[in-house]
Order: C-alpha cells, then sequence, then structure tokens
C-alpha cells in the first residue's frame, strides 16, 4: 500500500504543473491531462460553473469559508487510506491535524481540493463541501477547487528557474488571464506583504526564488497561495525542514492569515498544534478519533486513544 506521506512529492509535482505558465517536457509515462485541458474555466476565485447565477468573483477582502467533509473515503487502488471522515473546518480557525505517519492525514487534506486525484490509481468517495458546494460535483472546475482552496507542501517549492517576482506572479497569470503589469506587480506586492516577505525580498525580486533560505522559500510558497486570494489554505507539515526560528515565523503567520483565510494545518509537531490551532483532529488508522477545542484535545480527550498519543505513549 502507498503510504501517506510518499504521495508528497507526486502531488507537488501536479501543483507545479498546474501553475508553471510554461510548462517543461513531460516524462513517457504523463500523468492525466491537467484539469484546465478538460474543463471550460470559471471566473476568478468562484467555482462554480460560469453561468449567470455565479457569484461574483473574490477578492482579498472575501470572508473565509466553511470545508464540511462527509463520508470522505480515499484510496490508493483498493487500499482505503481514509474511512469515511465526518468533519467540519470553522471559518477564520485553524485546524490541526494530528496522528501518527501513515493515518491518512496528509490523504484527507489532499482530498480537500482534489490533489489526491492527481495521484495514479487514487480516488475518493464522498462529499467535500466549500460553503455548502460540492466541490466534487461533476460541474465543478477543478482549476478554480484549486485556486478558492490553496495548498502549502511540507517541502517548499519554489519554480526553480523563476525569479522571486516571477515564482509569485505565476499562478497570477494563469487563472487570472492577461493582467496589465501594474496590476501583476501590485498584487505580487501584496501577496509578499501577507506572507510576511516583502520588506526582505524588495529590493531584490529578480533574484532566484532558489536562492532564498528554507524559511523564505515556505513564505515565497504561501506568498504563491495568497497570490490568488484563497479562501482556504490547507498546509501538509509546513514547518519540518525548517530551523526553530523560521518555524516561529511561518506560526506567526498562520496567526495573521486565519483573520482572512480558514486554515488546515497536518503537523506531527505536538507543541506547534498546541501553540497556533483553535481546534484540534486527531486521527488513527484512517479514522476520525476525536475532534475539539485545542486546549480540550490536549487536556482533557474523551477518547483514551487521543491521550495515548498527546501524552508520547505511541506514535
Amino acid at each position: 500500500m502507498i503510504q501517506d506521506g510518499q504521495t508528497e512529492q507526486a502531488a507537488a509535482d501536479q501543483m507545479a504543473a498546474m501553475t508553471e505558465p510554461e510548462p517543461q517536457a513531460r516524462s513517457a509515462e504523463p500523468p492525466p491531462p491537467a484539469p484546465s485541458e478538460q474543463r471550460s474555466p470559471v471566473p476568478d476565485t468562484s467555482i462554480l460553473p460560469a453561468t449567470p447565477s455565479a457569484p461574483s468573483p473574490s477578492t482579498a477582502g472575501a470572508p473565509a469559508r466553511e470545508v464540511r467533509l462527509e463520508g470522505l473515503r480515499a484510496f490508493y487502488g483498493s487500499a482505503e487510506q481514509v474511512k469515511g471522515i465526518d468533519l467540519t473546518f470553522v471559518p477564520n480557525e485553524v485546524t490541526a491535524i494530528i496522528g501518527p505517519s501513515g493515518c491518512g492525514k496528509s490523504t484527507m487534506v489532499r482530498c480537500i481540493n482534489r490533489m489526491h486525484e492527481e495521484i495514479p490509481g487514487a480516488r475518493a468517495e464522498g462529499r467535500v463541501l466549500l460553503d455548502g458546494l460540492d466541490v466534487y460535483d461533476a460541474a465543478v472546475d477543478v482549476v478554480a477547487v484549486r485556486r478558492a482552496i490553496g495548498m502549502v507542501f511540507q517541502k517548499p517549492n519554489p519554480f526553480p528557474t523563476m525569479s522571486i517576482f516571477e515564482n509569485v506572479a505565476a499562478g497570477i497569470r494563469l487563472t487570472g488571464g492577461r493582467r496589465r503589469g501594474a496590476d501583476t506587480e501590485r498584487r505580487v506586492e501584496s501577496a509578499l506583504r501577507g506572507a510576511g516577505l516583502w520588506e526582505e525580498v524588495k529590493d531584490r525580486l529578480s533574484a532566484p526564488g532558489m536562492g532564498l533560505s528554507g524559511g523564505q522559500q515556505q513564505r515565497l510558497c504561501i506568498a504563491r497561495s495568497l497570490a490568488v486570494s484563497p479562501e482556504v489554505l490547507l498546509m501538509d507539515e509546513p514547518c519540518s525542514a525548517l530551523d526553530p526560528i523560521a518555524t516561529l515565523r511561518i506560526e506567526e503567520l498562520i496567526a495573521e492569515l486565519k483573520t482572512r483565510v480558514t486554515i488546515v494545518i497536518v503537523t506531527h509537531n505536538m507543541q506547534q498544534a498546541a501553540r497556533v490551532a483553535d481546534r484540534t483532529a486527531f486521527m488513527l488508522g484512517g479514522e476520525l478519533v476525536e475532534v475539539g477545542r485545542t486546549e480540550d484535545i490536549f487536556t482533557k480527550p474523551v477518547d483514551s486513544r487521543t491521550e495515548e498519543y498527546v501524552t508520547g505513549k505511541f506514535g
């Protein structure tokens, strides 16, 4: 069975393929065609089909959205990794997903913005509702789902051939069509400010994104996600490869961002979950064991398995 953590690079590759404005040549066995080639585009971050009844495009000041999972199941071939999860992510809050390696945390999160299905042999069942709209509905544009629900991976993945500026502008140009240079520059600056990176890079925007430190690269990737004004931000172990100082900066950034977006963070770090999360969900063996206010999960959990995990008896 493919383990949960082993799919990260495949998912990251698919993210890059969707965002890179000038894709490179692919291998002899390419992944399925990008969703943008399969479905008609929809306006800006709306995930509804492009009809007169669709809501107006989202803006940077738009409220965060509720995400609700109903009977979510995820498979790699015939192996079930996520087993019928019902869970709600509250707008403008940080929800931490904790649990031992291989329990399905990352797989569940990737199902929320439909990255899971990009892995060969992977599929999902059940419903993922964004303010009541099922993102798996046949009429929904997959690319627009990933604009409304951004993703930050465990390892920073700036586009290696692009400058700092171009890394952030890539998603804007792909999802926003042709825009005037001044507008792109304004949105890039806004995204870099939102990621707490502007003051550090404003004088070297043409320098390679890969030349930044690990913590700066991760914030660059967060800026790239923020540039298309998502309403939900998924973060899969965003600090696991960072030093304590860079980790603290990301955690401070998460506290700032939750005023604008709904945040879901997968973490193995119990202390980090306690610091940044309003609510915490504990997963084990592909199932949701318990969810509640973070303080309650760590001090008075209902399920004995949760208590054993947070106190370090296993995991």
